[in-house]
């Protein structure tokens, strides 16, 4: 349930004004809350159904209640300075007498709002899919957005909840979280394979194109060592996008450094030197401490790791 104090609605006074302005507002509080967790006024206005300038005006309000500043600017969002993330702490227990009223009745509590996810292709729709269609099978009022990238974990989350990245990242201010390993293996269409010959060793796969990403627009370091193993191999068809290779590959534009849990779904496809051609990468979740303990940010990623976990021989190509 996302909290909400009844009095927030458009053009409404704020509850809870105070003359002399020394004890902040629980209004101000939850508003704080809100804008901690998404990183953005807009979207915090959104979030608790006022304009953006209202919620400039109250972040004022509590700056001056407290004497301190409480966010400060980051790119294009904001992230709480360390006075901020204590006074986030009194927001977040507001949040959950609130709650409490709630749950009263001893029944179980429905989660709402809205998390956004941002990971890479592959991992989007095998992974992150699945899990946010259960968490949202148990809680109609959750609404996930996933948002496709292969890139680096941001310095500035504003735009999203949840992030996976491949590697361990290095952020600040967010906690990153080891997701479990994924392989890459180089893969061929049967038809290709017939017409060029199947390579018995790693020398034999200059003679063959690769199907990757484009050099040029990687982000990942990771990945963009993955092909490390056979570097005279010319590209061919490469792409942003992970199912560009995977189709790519089954339409034999070459062989395919293709995510294991990708490729093995298809007949059509058979690994070539498996043994000498096996790149472990690693997922990692990035989020933010305070996103982290929304509820339903909470039961998203725990959905997310259990389907990690559950498909672990499936992501290293072992099955």
């Amino acid at each position: 349930m996302q909290v909400t104090p009844h009095t927030m609605t458009r053009n409404a006074p704020l509850i809870c004004k105070n003359a002399d302005m020394s004890v902040p507002s629980a209004d101000d509080l939850l508003i704080l809350l809100a804008v901690g967790r998404t990183g953005r006024y807009v979207s915090a206005a959104d979030q608790l159904g006022v304009n953006h300038t209202t919620i400039s005006r109250r972040i004022a309000a509590l700056e001056q209640a407290i004497g301190a500043r409480v966010l400060t600017r980051v790119g294009a969002g904001w992230e709480l300075t360390d006075r901020g993330r204590e006074v986030l702490a009194a927001a977040e227990a507001i949040e959950a007498a609130v709650r409490s009223l709630a749950d009263a009745d001893g029944g179980p509590r429905a989660l709402e709002g809205v998390v956004r996810i941002s990971a890479t292709d592959g991992f989007s729709a095998y992974i992150a899919a699945p899990a946010a269609a259960e968490v949202q099978r148990n809680h109609p009022g959750v609404s996930v957005e996933i948002v496709a990238a292969t890139r680096r974990a941001s310095q500035q989350r504003a735009s999203v909840d949840i992030e996976i990245v491949v590697g361990e990242p290095t952020v600040h201010r967010a906690q990153a979280i080891r997701l479990g390993d994924y392989c890459l293996g180089l893969y061929g269409s049967r038809r290709y394979l017939s017409e060029h010959g199947t390579p018995r060793e790693v020398g034999e796969l200059t003679g063959h194109p690769l199907v990757y990403f484009i050099d040029s627009m990687l982000q990942v370091d990771e990945l963009d060592l993955a092909a490390s193993f056979a570097p005279a191999m010319r590209q061919s068809v490469s792409s942003t996008n992970v199912f560009v290779h995977v189709e790519a590959t089954r339409a034999d534009a070459g062989l395919g450094l293709l995510p294991c849990f990708m490729a093995d779904r298809h007949d059509d496809l058979v690994r070539v030197l498996p043994a000498e051609v096996s790149v472990r990468l690693t997922y990692w979740l990035v989020t933010r401490a305070e996103t982290l303990r929304r509820p339903e940010v909470e039961a998203i990623v725990e959905a997310i790791g259990d389907r990690v976990r559950e498909h672990v021989d499936v992501l290293l190509g072992t099955v």
